[in-house]
Parts: structure tokens; C-alpha cells; sequence
């Protein structure tokens, strides 16, 4: 089982429905969501985050945190 978990979610990413934890049952489809999520994300929310993955044992962590 393969994961991608947000971290910190803000509340555009609420606001549009995603949920914070999701499972799968390949690294691919794990990895295809992360990168969707993050082009999501980076295109389509306020811009006053920034966005950043993680890959680790096949899971993603995507860490969402104020722009500097």
C-alpha cells in the first residue's frame, strides 16, 4: 500500500474538496496523484503557500507552508 498524506492543509485545499490522506495500491498511481495535487495546487490556489513533495519507501508527502 502506497500513501500520499498533505501536511498542513490549508483552506483552499479544503475549500476545494481534497482529502488529506489517500491510498494506493501502486508507487505509480501514488506518484501520479502527488504530481497532479501539487500542479493543482501551485496553479490554482491564492499563491500564498508554497508546495513541496517528499517521496519516501514509495509514499508522498506533500508539506504546504506560508510563502517567505
Amino acid at each position: 500500500m502506497y500513501k500520499v498524506n498533505v501536511m498542513n492543509p490549508c483552506s483552499c485545499f479544503v475549500k476545494n474538496g481534497f482529502v488529506d490522506t489517500q491510498d494506493f495500491a501502486t508507487k505509480e498511481e501514488a506518484k501520479t496523484e502527488a504530481e497532479y495535487l501539487i500542479n493543482i495546487m501551485e496553479t490554482n490556489f491564492c499563491k500564498k503557500h508554497e508546495f513541496s513533495m517528499r517521496e519516501q519507501f514509495g509514499s508522498y508527502t506533500i508539506y504546504i507552508k506560508p510563502r517567505g
